[in-house]
């Protein structure tokens, strides 16, 4: 019995991971698509949304199962509620990527309002958040997770910069404004893929030390 439960819960990390690798890459090529005018790899994110929430679907039955069947002990069952949560911050992960693709679509039809310098990079450290909050939530590595709330405050001030910029843009000229306004809900999404990315991390120090910090930002460092 004892055996079967660890190969069933090795078996619910695995397919976290993989829905993790997806709504990574999903974000990645969301972005890619818009820096290099792809409107088929934005197309590409949008189908393959699909794979994520059937993938969703599948873990929380898995989840449910374990609940039901295993009886888990309170370690396990703190991993258990973890994965259930961590579950829905990937599928919403993949929500992020595809509100990207859609909007680069609606971006290609305008003049480039500035160089996609800022965004890419924003993109790839909400990228880098998201991995290591995976990688953090399989090595039950709480120092790794802290590092990442810590990393959440770049992201965002980057996005607030990027949209102080694309506000200027705006004001001082208004034939861009539509073009921009896309762009600051571009810089929103990637905001939001790195809150995600800093659930799973809490989640992880929940699931190792049974301690809830969402709300004590002391505790976070």
């Amino acid at each position: 019995m004892e055996r079967h439960r660890e190969q069933e819960l090795q078996e619910l990390r695995q397919r976290l991971l993989w829905m993790g690798s997806l709504a990574e890459r999903a974000v990645h090529n969301a972005v890619r698509s818009l820096v290099e005018g792809d409107t088929k790899l934005a197309e590409s994110v949008m189908e393959e949304e699909a794979a994520i929430n059937s993938l969703q679907i599948e873990i929380d039955e898995r989840v449910l199962r374990l609940l039901a069947l295993q009886q888990p002990m309170a370690v396990d069952l703190r991993m258990i509620t973890a994965a259930m949560k961590i579950n829905a911050d990937l599928e919403r992960i993949g929500d992020q990527a595809v509100n990207i693709a859609q909007c680069v679509s609606f971006l290609l039809q305008y003049p480039q309002v500035k160089p996609y310098i800022d965004i890419p990079r924003m993109s790839e450290l909400a990228e880098g958040m998201v991995k290591d909050a995976l990688d953090s939530f399989v090595k039950r590595d709480v120092d790794l997770a802290k590092q990442i709330l810590l990393r959440d405050e770049t992201v965002d001030q980057l996005r607030d910069q990027l949209f102080r910029e694309l506000i200027t843009y705006m004001m001082e000229r208004p034939s861009v404004i539509l073009p921009a306004f896309q762009l600051t809900l571009v810089t929103r999404n990637l905001e939001r893929v790195a809150d995600h990315a800093t659930n799973i991390a809490e989640d992880v120090i929940y699931m190792v030390l049974g301690q809830d910090i969402r709300h004590h930002a002391s505790d976070k460092r």
